[in-house]
């Protein structure tokens, strides 16, 4: 049971993490920041946070996965189904 617990914290603090990111996004639009140069601000603090904590080599891997992950529409939030 534990592990379940686990899980749905896990859940709870992604959703709460988007949910804070959101957030900050929708203030910088507001404030006039374009949103390739928030994305691309995004990206680079990501990437660099998880170099921090798990090394180049390993976040080179988990970016090599990326492409696959786009294409299967893993990171689209509306999709249109046709």
């Amino acid at each position: 049971m534990d592990e379940e617990r686990e899980r749905v914290e896990i859940a709870e603090q992604k959703r709460a993490a988007l949910a804070y990111l959101t957030e900050a996004w929708d203030e910088a639009v507001a404030e006039g920041i374009d949103t390739d140069i928030m994305a691309h601000a995004a990206l680079f603090a990501a990437l660099s946070d998880l170099i921090d904590t798990y090394g180049e080599d390993a976040v080179a891997d988990l970016t090599v996965s990326l492409p696959d992950r786009v294409r299967r529409g893993e990171f689209t939030l509306l999709r249109t189904i046709q």
